[in-house]
């Protein structure tokens, strides 16, 4: 199923659309390159473009299954947090785009059909969160946006330092 925002109405139209907005300025700023300018760092920081659309992927896609299933969706492996901020070994600029649509058509489809966006769980526990603390399905989302949105800005500002190119000003 294909969700279009304009068969939504009200708060999940609304939330969907300023998704897609954040969403869209994150694909525009990598919009020409190729793979190895995708994966070259610029700052000090380790951000490179190709790694965050790989972590605002990954991101979202928790997130999401945190929506859905609670703080046991969310359990993954440990893993290299600087790595998931770059590319890795065989992976392309396409693919990671490929694996962010795919990402945000079930997010699309999920916010458009969960019976509830009150619905919510016990978050993770970590030093960062609260003991007991409660997100709802609708303060997920507005995460995902917020993080989508500042990712994006990250972005502009790595793509401006590779080539000039300023996406969102």
């Amino acid at each position: 199923m294909t969700v279009s925002n304009e068969t939504l109405s009200g708060e999940r139209r609304d939330l969907l659309q300023t998704l897609a907005k954040h969403r869209g300025f994150l694909r525009q700023t990598v919009r020409g390159l190729d793979d190895e300018q995708a994966a070259r760092r610029t700052t000090v920081s380790e951000l490179t473009l190709g790694g965050l659309i790989k972590h605002v992927a990954t991101t979202e896609s928790l997130w999401m299954g945190f929506a859905t299933g609670g703080a046991d969706a969310m359990r993954l492996e440990p893993e290299d947090w600087a790595g998931q901020h770059r590319m890795g070994e065989g992976e392309t600029l396409a693919g990671l785009l490929e694996g962010y649509e795919q990402v945000a058509a079930r997010t699309d489809e999920l916010v458009a059909t969960l019976p509830d966006l009150d619905a919510s769980h016990e978050l993770p526990k970590a030093p960062w969160f609260e003991p007991g603390a409660r997100w709802s399905v609708r303060r997920v989302l507005l995460h995902v946006i917020a993080e989508t949105a500042q990712h994006a800005g990250h972005a502009d500002i790595i793509r401006e330092a590779l080539d000039g190119a300023k996406t969102m000003g």
